[in-house]
């Protein structure tokens, strides 16, 4: 199920829903400004960082709401007063939406999914299958590939499935900004996508599975096959933060963090995840 999906759910549940959107942060807080969540009676949608801060927030909606009031304006310092030790202050708007602001929220939540980047996962082998299975629990779009239609069919996750029988067509025809991980079958086709991935040179990951050695020999293939094409870029070994650990699942979330930190770098040319709805699903 979509985020949005799942907000509309939400949305079209029993009873009133009331917004609850920082306005304006000053100093530490959990989450920025312009963070949203929704509160009902009965459920909630979404976060604005949890903690007393939230807690606060999700009574005094939940009251307004009883109360019949529309919209409420809360001033809450994030330190001891609370219980936190943000040591921020944040301001917040609580609103109790209509018909049409629901809509709108959902509306948002759309766009922010349509903005979302790309992760191509290629190769749906063991580590390509448990990395699927990671991020599709992220602010992503995962697409899983593999000329294997067999490989592609053991995956579970909840992401797109591309049966490719050339899958570095995939790779050129990729939105901007996209993050790559190649982990194929086959070595050759290693050397072809993760080449053909840092040649668009707009990729805000492209990581290729293996070890030191594996990356001298793709050095020196792509000096030979791609016009001295450098491999500064290049993650290889990829999940390499330490783990002596080799079971796919557990290279799968080193990669995972990997990947999410690219795409979330201040310094990452491309914009991700941009909007102001949280992105959790409801709780």
């Amino acid at each position: 199920m979509t985020t949005a999906r799942a907000l509309a759910d939400f949305m079209n549940g029993p009873g009133a829903v009331a917004s609850v959107r920082l306005t304006r942060v000053r100093g530490s807080s959990p989450r920025a400004s312009g963070t949203e969540m929704f509160v009902r009676t009965d459920a909630l949608w979404g976060t604005i960082g949890g903690g007393q801060l939230e807690h606060l927030a999700i009574e005094a909606a939940r009251k307004l709401l009883s109360e019949g009031n529309l919209s409420q304006h809360m001033d809450v310092p994030l330190g001891p007063e609370i219980g936190q030790c943000c040591g921020g202050r944040v301001e917040l708007v609580i609103s109790r939406l209509g018909n049409t602001d629901r809509e709108d929220a959902i509306v948002a939540v759309k766009q922010d999914e349509a903005a979302q980047p790309t992760v191509f996962v290629l190769g749906a082998g063991h580590v390509g299958r448990a990395l699927a299975d990671q991020l599709q629990h992220m602010p992503v779009r995962t697409v899983l590939v593999d000329p294997r239609e067999g490989e592609l069919a053991q995956s579970n996750a909840q992401v797109e499935k591309r049966l490719s029988v050339i899958p570095e067509v995939d790779v050129q025809n990729a939105p901007a900004g996209s993050a790559f991980v190649v982990l194929t079958h086959d070595h050759g086709l290693d050397f072809l996508l993760a080449s053909a991935a840092l040649q668009r040179g707009d990729a805000s990951y492209v990581g290729l599975i293996g070890s030191d050695t594996k990356r001298a020999k793709f050095a020196s293939w792509c000096k030979d096959h791609c016009d001295g094409l450098s491999i500064a870029p290049l993650i290889c070994p990829i999940g390499a933060g330490g783990s002596r650990d080799k079971r796919p699942p557990v290279i799968a979330a080193q990669v995972a963090a990997e990947v999410i930190t690219a795409l979330t770098s201040e310094t990452t040319a491309t914009p991700h995840f941009g909007g102001t709805v949280s992105q959790i699903a409801a709780q």
